[in-house]
């Protein structure tokens, strides 16, 4: 009898943990200073909470973007040069990788799988469609067959800049 109950209890508090809210973020909190300066004012926000629960949606759903390499990332594009599901296109996919590496070293490219069976070459990690057509027009030249397509990218390197 007591193992029965201490089963029911322990299933229990598993499961409230588990179904606990997530962590919900308020506009305020997002322009809190840490310091603690006298001669600083003070933000008040005054607005509907239905705001706050967006501003909350986003942060979660920006924290589960996985990019191609499986690392976090963010909303941007890619210009896809090849992309092909016939018997050799693994083989073919890599000739063409090798070749864009070797004519554009400054823009990183990637190799892409995508069930059911097409490989695929996106390059580039661009933040606004604007910075890809920059360079979309100068891979053109070589693969005309290039363009743009909206993907998760990596973070910009901020050292980089």
């Amino acid at each position: 009898m007591q193992s029965k109950f201490l089963i029911i209890h322990l299933a229990f508090f598993l499961s409230f943990n588990l179904c606990q809210a997530q962590d919900f973020v308020r506009t305020s909190d997002l322009f809190r200073r840490s310091d603690d300066n006298s001669r600083s004012g003070r933000l008040n926000i005054i607005q509907d909470q239905a705001i706050d629960t967006l501003i909350s949606r986003y942060i979660l759903y920006s924290k589960n973007l996985r990019g191609v390499d499986g690392n976090i990332g963010m909303n941007g594009w890619r210009i896809q040069i090849y992309s092909s599901s016939s018997r050799d296109a693994r083989e073919e996919s890599a000739k063409v990788r090798a070749e864009f590496i070797s004519k554009f070293p400054d823009i990183i490219s990637y190799s892409v799988f995508d069930a059911p069976g097409y490989y695929k070459i996106r390059a580039g990690d661009f933040r606004t469609k604007t910075d890809a057509t920059k360079y979309l027009l100068r891979v053109r030249r070589v693969y005309p067959n290039a363009y743009l397509v909206p993907d998760i990218i990596n973070f910009p390197d901020v050292k980089r800049k």
